[in-house]
């Protein structure tokens, strides 16, 4: 051993060996208060870690605090409020465990300084979680009366320190704030569709008011979305009325609140199909109407509107049966063509019957063109008749006489005169039905002088048959028959 160090110490006795060196000693920890400590760990700021001397400890203390803290805020999950306390409780007994391992020493002011700031943290905490039930109280309160509107208001007064302090408090409440403006775009919905009928609308809308109501204690917000939507029919649109209210009433009934559609339908609909049928016969849409006015009488037999509905009806078919006699008379140019060919019955024409009778000719009017006025019309309106008259043919003979020509090698010929024959399709307008003759046969004057023809080609083989020449006396003499009854 190296004794050189001790060489020169004048305390050291004569002959003795020189005592080996002292080893450094250990910094002894300062005393500290362990209730001191805990509590102000309890306050979960670090503060007795500071006391301790552990700055370290201390910051991680506040950070462990402050992730808890914000987790706890972000999930408002029960097992993080738990993990809060379990770390809240191990800091403390971890501050309580460390200063007991050092020489205890009372004092007071830090005792009394922590203490203090702790009760000020944990009484900040419960008096920001009993607001918070305060709070949720007037949230739950307003969802049960169906105040969606009071609710979300309730809720806008939760602030952060009410989400760390009883983040599980507050959580429902979001909930219902989101469900709240899951219903304000289904009552926007429902009302796009009550402006437009927009029966798909309708239906989407309905569809999340199921789903929400599906979630419990959602029942009266679902009610009060759904009254303010049937509160507003009818619309200003009858038609679009008529359609909601069909919806409505065609639903398939869900035994809940969702049911109440179907009073509204049976309250509004009978109204709207009388209104829209009113509307469509002023746009002259006869078939829809009719339709409108027949859904009434079949849905709401016992109504007051029934018999408006009746006479809508009658009206509109007899509007229906005009168009399609007019549009058949329109495309008629011969009398194998239009209502010549198909005929339709115009219920509300004259009757045929005894006396006189005007009528629409139709087809070849070469010889019914020559009638009298008062026997004709051009609106079917006023036409007991349709008659169609194909081009004319011979009729009976009536007398046959020789004619000479010396410049054709055929003459002396012998020419037959007929009476002339009009076929003829005659209809009562009234139920488009064929009535009277098939045809009529005009009398007129034969055996001119002088028979006045034209031939073709190189040879004149002669006129051959020829119609009587015809007076209006004799055409009308002819179809006097069919006009007067």
């Amino acid at each position: 051993m190296d004794h050189s160090t001790y060489e020169h110490d004048p305390y050291r006795p004569p002959g003795e060996p020189p005592l080996p060196p002292r080893p450094p000693s250990s910094p002894v920890p300062a005393p500290c208060d362990p209730v001191a400590a805990a509590a102000g760990n309890a306050s979960m700021l670090g503060i007795g870690y500071l006391l301790l001397g552990h700055r370290r400890l201390a910051a991680l203390a506040v950070l462990g605090t402050g992730m808890l803290l914000k987790l706890t805020a972000a999930t408002a999950e029960l097992w993080c409020e738990l993990l809060l306390l379990l770390w809240w409780a191990a800091c403390t007994a971890h501050g309580w465990f460390l200063a007991r391992r050092r020489e205890h020493v009372l004092r007071r002011g830090q005792r009394n300084a922590t203490l203090a700031v702790t009760v000020a943290v944990l009484l900040t905490g419960v008096l920001l979680r009993v607001e918070a039930h305060g709070i949720e109280n007037r949230v739950n309160e307003a969802r049960e009366a169906g105040d969606c509107d009071e609710a979300v208001a309730a809720q806008s007064e939760v602030w952060s320190g009410h989400r760390m302090a009883g983040a599980t408090v507050v959580g429902p409440g979001d909930a219902v704030v989101e469900t709240c403006q899951r219903l304000e775009r289904v009552a926007s919905t429902l009302y796009a569709a009550g402006r437009s009928g927009d029966l798909e609308k309708l239906e989407q809308g309905f569809g999340v008011l199921a789903q929400v109501l599906a979630e419990p204690g959602h029942e009266k917000t679902v009610r009060t979305t759904l009254d303010t939507f049937l509160g507003a029919l009818p619309t200003a649109n009858a038609c679009d009325t008529a359609d909601i209210a069909g919806w409505l009433r065609n639903r398939e009934p869900t035994r809940d609140v969702l049911d109440r559609s179907a009073d509204a339908a049976a309250r509004t609909e009978p109204a709207a199909l009388a209104g829209c049928g009113d509307a469509l016969m002023a746009e002259k849409n006869w078939k829809q109407a009719r339709a409108r006015y027949q859904r009434l009488l079949d849905t709401y037999p016992d109504e007051p509107l029934t018999g408006k509905a009746r006479s809508g009806v009658k009206k509109a078919g007899l509007a229906v049966e005009l168009d399609e006699v007019r549009a058949l008379i329109g495309a008629t140019h011969s009398a194998t063509s239009g209502y010549c060919d198909k005929p339709a019955e115009y219920s509300a024409a004259p009757p045929y019957r005894k006396g006189s009778n005007r009528a629409l000719f139709l087809g070849d009017t070469e010889y019914t063109g020559k009638l009298p006025g008062g026997w004709r019309t051009d609106d079917p309106v006023k036409a007991a008749l349709v008659v169609c008259a194909d081009s004319a043919e011979n009729g009976a003979a009536v007398e046959a006489c020789h004619y000479e020509n010396d410049r054709s090698d055929h003459f002396p010929h012998r020419v037959t005169f007929h009476k002339v024959k009009i076929p003829l399709k005659i209809y009562e307008l009234r139920t488009g039905k064929r009535v009277g003759p098939r045809s009529v046969q005009i009398s007129g004057g034969s055996c001119p002088a002088v028979l006045h023809y034209e031939y073709y080609g190189t040879y004149d083989y002669g006129p051959g048959d020829q119609l009587v020449s015809t007076t209006n006396s004799g055409i009308r003499d002819a179809f006097r028959p069919i006009i007067t009854r």
